[in-house]
C-alpha cells in the first residue's frame, strides 16, 4: 500500500510545545472559534465549520510544507492557541500568525510561540524576510508584533477581511 505521510516537526520552547493538532485539541479550538476572540480571524464559527478549520491547519502543512501549530502548555499538555507561518491564498506573502485562547491572553505566550515560529521560517525554511498581517484595530496583535521588532510596511485589502495592516518582521540576519 502507498499513500501520503504528512511531517509536522514539534518545536519547543521555555514553556511551550507547539505540535500538531491533534483530536484533543477540537473542544478548546471550538470554544476558541465560537468566541468573540476569533472575530480576527473572521469568526465566530460553528463547531462543524471550527472542525473544518482545525482540519484545515493540517491540511496546510501538507499543501504548503509548513502551517501553524497548536500551542500547548509544556508541563500540563493544555492547548493555548494556534501559531505559526502560513500562506492562504490571496494572502500576499507568507506571515507568522497567531490566536490564543482566552485563558493563555497575558502571559507572553503569543510572543514566545511566535518567536520560536519565525525562527522556523528563516533558520529551518531558510526564508529571508516575513510579515505578520493585522485588522487595524487589533491592537494586542499590533502591540505583538512591534515588540517582535516588525515594523508596518502597507496593508492589502482582502476580500473577505477587509484592509490589513502588514507588519514585516526584521530579518534572519538583524535577529542573530
Amino acid at each position: 500500500m502507498t499513500g501520503t505521510e504528512i511531517y509536522i516537526p514539534t518545536l519547543e520552547t521555555r514553556r511551550l510545545r507547539l505540535r500538531a493538532p491533534e483530536r484533543r485539541d477540537f473542544e478548546p479550538y471550538a470554544e476558541f472559534c465560537a468566541s468573540e476572540r476569533a472575530r480576527g480571524v473572521g469568526g465566530p464559527y460553528s463547531r462543524g465549520e471550527a472542525f473544518q478549520r482545525l482540519a484545515a491547519l493540517v491540511g496546510h502543512w501538507h499543501l504548503r510544507g509548513f502551517g501553524r501549530w497548536m500551542v500547548t502548555d509544556k508541563a500540563s499538555g493544555e492547548a493555548m492557541g494556534v501559531v505559526g507561518v502560513m500562506y492562504p491564498d490571496e494572502w500576499p506573502e507568507p506571515e507568522i500568525a497567531w490566536s490564543l485562547f482566552e485563558a493563555a491572553e497575558g502571559r507572553g505566550i503569543a510572543q514566545e510561540a511566535a518567536e520560536a515560529a519565525r525562527r522556523y521560517a528563516y533558520d529551518v525554511l531558510g526564508w529571508e524576510t516575513i510579515v505578520s498581517c493585522t485588522a487595524p484595530d487589533n491592537v494586542r496583535s499590533i502591540a505583538l508584533a512591534q515588540r517582535m521588532g516588525a515594523e508596518r510596511d502597507g496593508s492589502f485589502a482582502h476580500p473577505g477581511f477587509g484592509e490589513l495592516l502588514i507588519w514585516r518582521h526584521p530579518g534572519r540576519e538583524a535577529l542573530q
